[in-house]
């Protein structure tokens, strides 16, 4: 799930990049950035629609999970958990079927998040509690 990106500094500055990814599918790009590290935006995610998130300042943890259904998604799913930080442009995809749960880990962290579909494109949003899954009550 992670595109690992990389680093170069020479005397002129610094220079992230990441040589991985194709960005040929992307139709959407908007920013998150949650006003306190204490707050967790989620579960919320999409049965058709991916996602790419890259960590622009600061860091993150993204905890994932993949549905079963999303109707009614069982509440004992696997937590993927993932961290991003801006040292390096590595990119996390989030594949169709998953929900996702983002803490930033630093104060003012900004994440960057592509999309494949446009706005209005098509209704896929799904919102669940962040207690409604057993094994993510850790947060």
């Amino acid at each position: 799930m992670i595109l690992t990106g990389n680093k170069y500094e020479d005397a002129r500055g610094i220079l992230t990049y990441n040589n991985e990814f194709d960005a040929s599918v992307v139709k959407r790009i908007y920013t998150i950035e949650n006003h306190s590290t204490e707050f967790i935006r989620g579960w919320q995610g999409h049965k058709i629609e991916q996602r790419w998130f890259a960590c622009m300042k600061g860091s993150f943890e993204i905890s994932v999970i993949r549905i079963d259904n999303f109707e009614r998604p069982s509440t004992d799913l696997p937590v993927e958990k993932f961290m991003l930080s801006s040292d390096k442009l590595s990119y996390l995809h989030i594949a169709a079927g998953c929900i996702t749960a983002i803490q930033s880990l630093e104060e003012e962290s900004k994440l960057l998040v592509l999309a494949d579909y446009g706005i209005g494109e098509i209704n896929d949003e799904y919102r669940f509690e962040l207690d409604y899954f057993k094994r993510s009550n850790n947060f």
